[in-house]
């Protein structure tokens, strides 16, 4: 019993920290508060460089500096004691599991976010480098931020593209520094003497920065840099084509991210692989009804596996009315023809739907049979919580 309880607590811990369901307000209030406390961390950070205000405050920016130290020691603790519960490190058991989130990229942010604090302690002296490692903790607003998390995703996937470019960026470079050192290096022997002297006026002007400290003198060498000029042009609308055009896919892919995540926690589909699930989201349609609109009018014949994400819906049956809450489902009857069917169904409150065609439901099925069997018993446990309507009074 206590390790049941342990491991609820574990995964409620879990929900808050990493990923709740949508209209948690324990995650909700949590992840305000550290969005603050980060925000507070560097706004310190930035003003204690004031002397005068470091020569007032020192005590109190000490205090709040202890503080936040500890609140994040305690948060990186618990990210790593609630890992296991991450649905991709689940089949790694607790300790690989654990290490494996440890050398993640957020864990690492979250790690050096206090990290600096402990080692000028124990080295006892004002490490001044690892101080300004500080600032590091504003990568931990990358967590709380759709956009930054966004632009990250499209970083990592446009890698090799980025990649590419870059390299096609630094091949600029070295033709450009050597075609500059052989047209000038008789008339400017001080700046452009080597390739690597003539890089810097290189990489100012494909940069089109431009700093104007050294220029070509020759008939050749002014020849050369218009054309790096021009190349310098196009060698960064390169990269941010890529990213913007990365951007722009991961914002049209939002709604699939968002539907995903919220299948991956329905308990019908909790033992399938994720490539089975991301199939499903691809297939899932998803609407918002308001309080009191109609899902299913009464007399139609709905075609769909309706999925509740948010909310309440209240379905009528022969038998009576049911109501069905979040991460719950209604609908087997159509995918199953068999059961009693829901004659309608309205919205109790702000309720967030994903309907899956029956079709594709049947097709699941063929792939998953076990699925059957438990929609069938989720349809039988369904109607026997049926209320008839003169008990509703």
């Amino acid at each position: 019993m206590a390790q049941h309880d342990k491991v609820s607590l574990r995964h409620r811990l879990f929900e808050v920290l990493e990923e709740a369901a949508p209209g948690d307000r324990s995650s909700m209030w949590f992840d305000r508060f550290l969005i603050t406390l980060i925000t507070l961390n560097i706004a310190v950070v930035v003003l204690e460089t004031v002397p005068s205000l470091h020569a007032r405050f020192e005590t109190q920016f000490l205090i709040f500096e202890t503080i936040s130290v500890l609140i994040f020691t305690v948060e990186y603790g618990l990210r790593i004691w609630v890992a296991p519960e991450h649905p991709a490190l689940k089949r790694h058991g607790p300790v690989r599991g654990r290490i494996r989130y440890a050398l993640s990229f957020g864990a690492i942010i979250d790690l050096l976010a206090f990290l600096p604090f402990y080692l000028a302690m124990f080295f006892g002296a004002d490490l001044r480098v690892l101080r300004v490692l500080r600032l590091l903790r504003f990568l931990k607003l990358m967590r709380y931020s759709s956009a930054l998390m966004t632009l990250q995703r499209v970083f990592y996937d446009e890698r090799r593209a980025l990649m590419a470019s870059l390299l096609i960026m630094f091949g600029l470079l070295i033709i450009s520094s050597t075609a500059i050192y052989h047209a000038e290096r008789a008339a400017q022997p001080e700046a452009f003497g080597s390739i690597p002297a003539a890089m810097w006026w290189a990489l100012a002007t494909l940069t089109t920065v431009g700093y104007g400290d050294i220029v070509p003198m020759t008939l050749v060498g002014k020849m050369i840099g218009g054309v790096v000029m021009l190349f310098g042009l196009g060698m960064f609308a390169l990269p941010l084509g890529i990213i913007a055009m990365g951007f722009s896919q991961e914002v049209n892919q939002r709604h699939f991210v968002v539907t995903r995540a919220m299948v991956a926690r329905m308990p019908l589909f909790e033992d399938l692989d994720e490539r089975e699930i991301n199939r499903i989201s691809r297939m899932m349609r998803a609407r918002r009804y308001t309080v009191d609109e109609t899902i299913i009018q009464t007399g139609d014949r709905h075609e769909e596996l309706f999925f509740v994400a948010i909310g309440t819906v209240q379905a009528e049956t022969e038998y009576g009315r049911i109501e069905v809450h979040d991460n719950d489902l209604f609908g087997e009857e159509a995918v199953l023809r068999t059961g009693a069917p829901i004659i309608s169904a309205v919205a109790e409150s702000n309720v967030h739907l994903m309907m899956l065609g029956a079709n594709d439901a049947r097709d699941l099925i063929r792939r998953h049979p076990e699925l059957a069997d438990a929609l069938r018993q989720h349809h039988a446990e369904l109607l026997a919580k049926a209320r008839p309507e003169d008990d509703e009074d």
